[in-house]
């Protein structure tokens, strides 16, 4: 056991040895609950304060020639993944964030004693080493351990080390299980940080200006989606969880602020599916003297830039097909692919009409299905889910978004566009309408036509009254994003704890 006492911390009894116990244990966490008990019996603290760290195991790895030839002292910290005997020698390894690394142990080195308590040591240990580094007679760089010092006790069994955590239930509800278990699992998380980071290098470089908008919101907007209600006590005021950041943003527009995002957290009161969570991650971001045009190139030209800085091209594979940032992205107009495929202008067909041409497709609606959502759900399952090479979606009908500027060529139209990869629609953006009295009217018509969850904010409408410049607006969902270059085909797998049912 621990021939040195770590950092700042003094022998001891542990802290708990009964808490969280569950009220039933395989024979192997009471075992190890067992050397617990037996180690507090000898003084030593099994769950220590903090351990000098001078490298990592990739650090010593990299550095190897240099410090075995200098006889440099390294001290490491990690989590014991295995553990072998031989006598008066045992060989072991531990892993930490950058990989892992041999230990090499002696009894003449470490004593008889400390020698002897290595026993009490169990698989997921975390322990703190301290030695010298050679490579043994099979070639592999090694800590000779002159120092060991027990960390935190594992009081649960780790997961078959060979073959990985494999349900996937248990994956998603102890994601700390899962990241032990799975490496894969931490690189797409890794991954997930790296994106974030070159999302906000992208927009900072092109003079925008990252800002905070209220989660807690006094009214819903910005998106036609039902809310998470909660109760601001201190104000007895009922509050709702932001659906879009949207208004607050534009609102920024019209005072001055000519070029901003935000990266947050937004929540959907809706439903669980391969592509979609309640609690998800948005970029939105709004830029004045802009158009829907303008922001198509910056979409092209972000892909490309995410692309290059995170696997070294323009090409990614994700769903069995290589996609190519690269080139310039297809364009496909709504109303007329629409149009093709059904053989009608589904802008003249009635509500009636639209329902019964769902029906013959196959397209499952309720009977009450608005018509925006009835042409939203036509697109998607017919025209969208075919669309693999990264697309942009174009030129909506008016009805289907009432925040956008009307199509400049053809009322029944809007400037609006959504990105689209192999059938997964990634964002969307617009051209923003900027006139207070149409904005108003739209909210008016929405509401009017018992559209679902639709709101008219009053002050959003006053600050246009003050002017908003033409604006080019975009949201983009970081989790989809994460999927496409991760290769995931699950949103869970890229969220560290999605929300599950309960058990």
């Amino acid at each position: 056991m621990p021939t040195g006492q770590p950092e700042s911390q003094k022998a001891g009894q542990p802290e708990s040895q009964t808490a969280g116990k569950p009220e039933s244990e395989s024979a192997e966490a009471q075992f190890r609950r067992g050397r617990l008990t037996k180690l507090a019996e000898l003084g030593i603290p099994a769950y220590a304060y903090n351990w000098q760290r001078t490298h990592s195991a990739a650090e010593v790895i990299a550095g190897f020639e240099r410090f075995e030839a200098e006889k440099t002292a390294v001290s490491l910290a990690g989590r014991l993944l295995s553990r072998r005997e031989h006598g008066k020698t045992q060989f072991g390894h531990i892993q930490d964030a950058s990989g892992k690394i041999q230990l090499y142990l002696r009894k003449d080195t470490l004593g008889d004693e400390a020698f002897s308590r290595l026993e009490l040591l169990d698989i997921g240990d975390m322990v703190g080493v301290r030695g010298e580094v050679f490579k043994t007679r099979t070639g592999e760089i090694s800590i000779h351990v002159k120092e060991l010092a027990l960390l935190a006790k594992s009081l649960r069994p780790m997961p078959e080390k060979f073959h990985g955590l494999k349900d996937v239930e248990i994956r998603y509800r102890q994601r700390y299980v899962d990241l032990l278990s799975n490496p894969e699992s931490a690189v797409a998380f890794r991954l997930r940080t790296r994106l974030v980071s070159l999302v906000r290098q992208f927009l900072d470089a092109r003079g925008f200006l990252e800002v905070e908008t209220p989660i807690l919101q006094p009214l819903y907007g910005g998106a036609a989606a039902q809310p998470f209600e909660t109760l601001y006590n201190v104000l007895d005021q009922k509050m709702f969880l932001r659906i879009s950041n949207e208004l607050y943003l534009k609102r920024l527009i019209v005072g001055g602020l000519e070029r901003v995002y935000e990266v947050g957290k937004d929540f959907r009161n809706e439903g669980l599916d391969r592509t979609h969570s309640p609690e998800f991650t948005q970029m939105e971001c709004y830029q004045a003297y802009a158009d829907y045009s303008d922001v198509m190139q910056m979409v092209e030209e972000l892909f490309r830039f995410l692309a290059q800085e995170l696997t070294g091209g323009t090409k990614v594979l994700f769903g069995g097909h290589e996609l190519d940032f690269g080139q310039p992205w297809q364009r496909v107009k709504f109303v007329d692919s629409l149009a093709a495929k059904i053989e009608a202008d589904p802008l003249s067909l009635s509500d009636a009409m639209l329902a019964k041409v769902a029906a013959r497709f196959g397209v499952q609606t309720k009977e009450d299905t608005s018509r925006a959502k009835l042409l939203d759900k036509l697109f998607s399952e017919l025209i969208q889910d075919q669309l693999v090479q990264p697309t942009f979606v174009m030129d909506h009908p008016k009805v289907t978004c009432p925040l956008a500027k009307t199509h400049r060529s053809n009322p029944q139209l809007v400037e609006r566009f959504e990105p689209v990869v192999c059938g997964m629609e990634l964002g969307n953006a617009f051209s923003e309408l900027n006139d207070p009295i149409e904005q108003r009217k739209r909210f008016e018509d929405q509401i009017a036509h018992n559209e679902e969850f639709a709101t008219l904010d009053e002050d959003y409408c006053a600050a246009l009254e003050y002017g908003m410049p033409p604006t080019g607006g975009l949201g983009l969902g970081i989790d989809r994003m994460v999927m496409l270059f991760s290769g995931h085909d699950s949103i869970r797998d890229v969220i560290l704890f999605p929300q599950l049912r309960p058990t």
